[in-house]
């Protein structure tokens, strides 16, 4: 029997900063650009700034709950076939997801890594 998939001691860390960069992005979008009434009406009059694009944007993947079906799609294939750059992919797209409200596929998502854990690695 082969030993279970394990992110390196390196690839650890690395995880845990990318799934807390997107989160702490993803709250400063919600909360600095999304929610701020004054960019809103800002940008519902024609301003055409960077944040208005950026929140433009993440309204527009927030209506298809597109964080959430990017993080599920990339978690399936991680129990398939258990890699880092999966998971990674998984764990920062159910950050963005948890936070700006596509919580339950991006709940289903971050299960479905956990149990990437009880699979046998993949050999090189």
């Amino acid at each position: 029997m082969r030993a279970p998939f394990r992110p390196s001691p390196r690839e650890g860390p690395l995880l845990v900063v990318l799934t807390a960069a997107a989160v702490a992005c993803s709250l400063y979008l919600r909360y600095r650009v999304i929610q701020n009434s004054e960019i809103g009406i800002a940008c519902d009059a024609g301003l055409g700034t960077l944040f208005c694009q950026a929140r433009a944007g993440v309204v527009f993947l927030f209506q298809y709950s597109l964080f959430g079906w990017v993080a599920l799609a990339a978690a399936a294939l991680n129990l398939v076939r258990p890699s880092v750059a999966l998971m990674a992919l998984g764990l920062v797209a159910a950050g963005f997801g948890i936070v700006l409200y596509n919580v339950l596929p991006s709940a289903f998502a971050a299960g479905l890594m956990i149990l990437a854990f009880a699979r046998p690695a993949r050999t090189a």
